[in-house]
Formats: C-alpha cells, sequence, structure tokens
C-alpha cells in the first residue's frame, strides 16, 4: 500500500480536493468522481460526500493509496 502524507493550511479539505492535491486525479471535477465511484473510504468507511470536510487526524484510502492528513506543523494542538 502506497502511503501519502498530506499537510493541512486550513482548518479542513473537501474530499474532492484532496484527491486532486495529492496528484490522484487532474482535477476536483475528476475527484467528484473517484468519490461518487464509491472507491473512497474515510476512517475505513465508505464516503459518498463528494465535499465531505477532510480534518487533520482523518486517514483517505483509495484503492492501495492510505492518504494521512496532518494539522499544521508548529500549531497548537488539542
Amino acid at each position: 500500500m502506497q502511503k501519502v502524507d498530506f499537510e493541512l493550511t486550513s482548518d479542513f479539505i473537501e474530499l474532492n480536493q484532496l484527491l486532486k492535491l495529492v496528484g490522484l486525479c487532474d482535477s476536483g471535477g475528476a475527484g467528484k468522481q473517484i468519490v461518487a465511484s464509491g472507491d473512497v473510504r474515510v476512517d475505513g468507511k465508505q464516503e459518498l460526500r463528494k465535499t465531505a470536510k477532510i480534518r487533520a487526524g482523518q486517514h483517505v484510502t483509495v484503492g492501495d493509496v492510505r492518504i494521512t492528513v496532518l494539522g499544521q506543523q508548529g500549531a497548537d494542538g488539542p
């Protein structure tokens, strides 16, 4: 399984945009199609909401790619 770390620069990122920014697709629209296909899991559960808010600490899996969403470096955590 390929593992990818993604560092947030805000409170959240929309799922379709995350897929685009990590290079799994070329556009947000293509990201929406991937989500609609039912192949995306967030924290182990199928996610069909194309613009679901993904926050630090969550894991997104698409096929054999696992994306770990990290908080901002140096930001105060809980």
